[in-house]
């Protein structure tokens, strides 16, 4: 049996349990899992997917990323990644001091061009990139958008807060990424844009979500539905409503409630059937296949992993689904490999992720879960899972 560091989540489990003066047992009493399943991720013997890292913090009060061990500083500091965030929270802090005589901007064109590009790039998963070039553009937009103001201009610069959200999101810093969804807020506000508050309000859903808080993110949900209730029905609007239908999807699934989730699935479907593809709308990826694939994540969360595979292997990912979304459908599909006892198709999906979207999968906690579950799974561990277990960090 290979062996792995203690430096994983289950060992980071059981400190803030003992922390908290918990015995395994009177822990297990208090999650909606087996105390069984505490003891094996404990001890590394089964993955901590996302779903029982949720429950756990919120019964010990801690953060996810208290369990999870984010942001992974060690691999950031060795993709020369780390040292890209601090420009990024020095360009969220400094939101409010109006115009900068000191600067000099593009065009204002050419600035939101730039904001559009990087939402691009994120999807593309190039984060390195787009990490790299989204302070200054920031920095730009503030200024033009401050001494010019115009509804464009500030709708790209809440464009800029939302990447900024996302590349944050992607690298672990969950503190920073709640910065940048304030100051979405702030630039959309300003721009009287109710299609952006709304995808705001989707985001800070998924905050939630990922904290285990799923009552506050359906609210969260609910409460974008209504602000984008008061635009007109228009593509945009109906894009936007359908993707809010996709996050309580998969909310109501973490909670247990398959009646809303096929609820919402329906609903979603409906304005899909309505409009066709919508990727480009906000850059959600809305559309026909992102319903297939939400249906498919929402039985990942309620541990329906046959129903699943099935539907997995029945999905068909078009040439232009966004390399972000394949690479969370790999992962998803790993999972759910591994859980169905296919440890070799789970291993063939991680690696064709990291082919696919190497900066996005190295620092997603499902794929780091998913590769721990698969080398303690292993009796004798092939040379591309070891290759895999000493790449993601392991």
């Amino acid at each position: 049996m290979p062996t792995l560091d203690d430096d994983h989540t289950g060992t980071r489990i059981r400190e803030q349990r003992k922390l908290a003066r918990l015995t395994q047992r009177e822990l297990a009493d208090r999650l909606p899992y087996s105390y069984s399943l505490l003891n094996q991720v404990e001890c590394g013997a089964r993955p901590a997917t996302s779903d029982f890292v949720a429950a756990v913090s919120r019964v010990l009060k801690v953060d996810v990323t208290t369990l999870t061990g984010q942001p992974y500083v060690t691999e950031l500091q060795r993709d020369r990644l780390a040292e890209l965030v601090r420009p990024i929270r020095e360009a969220l802090d400094l939101y409010d001091l109006g115009p900068n005589p000191d600067l000099t901007t593009r065009p204002a064109g050419e600035l939101v061009t730039a904001a559009d590009q990087l939402c691009s790039q994120v999807r593309a998963t190039r984060l390195r990139d787009a990490a790299r070039e989204l302070p200054g553009v920031i920095a730009e937009l503030t200024h033009i958008a401050w001494s010019t103001p115009s509804s464009e201009l500030w709708q790209a610069l809440a464009s800029t807060y939302r990447t900024a959200h996302d590349i944050t999101v992607k690298l672990g810093y969950y503190d920073l990424s709640a910065v940048a969804l304030d100051r979405m807020d702030w630039a959309a506000q300003r721009a009287s844009d109710p299609c952006l508050a709304a995808v705001r309000q989707y985001m800070r859903a998924l905050v939630y979500f990922r904290e285990g808080e799923y009552r506050i993110g359906q609210r969260l949900v609910a409460s974008g539905h209504g602000v984008v209730g008061q635009a007109e029905e228009t593509r945009e609007a109906l894009a936007v409503a359908g993707q809010l239908y996709l996050g309580a999807s998969v909310i109501s699934a973490r909670a247990g409630d398959e009646t809303a989730v096929n609820r919402h699935i329906d609903a979603a479907r409906e304005i899909a059937g309505r409009i066709g593809d919508a990727s480009d709308v906000h850059w959600l990826s809305f559309g026909p296949t992102n319903v297939d694939l939400h249906r498919m994540s929402a039985a990942v969360e309620m541990r329906r992993y046959d129903d699943a595979l099935k539907q997995a292997r029945k999905i068909k990912l078009p040439p232009a689904l966004p390399m972000s979304r394949r690479a969370h459908f790999l992962i998803d599909r790993a999972r759910t490999e591994m859980e169905t006892g296919h440890t070799d198709a789970a291993l063939k999906h991680l690696v064709k992720a990291r082919r696919w979207a190497p900066e996005q999968t190295r620092y997603h906690p499902a794929a780091r879960e998913t590769i721990t579950g698969l080398v303690h799974l292993s009796r004798r561990t092939p040379d591309t899972l070891n290759h895999m277990a000493a790449w993601i960090g392991l």
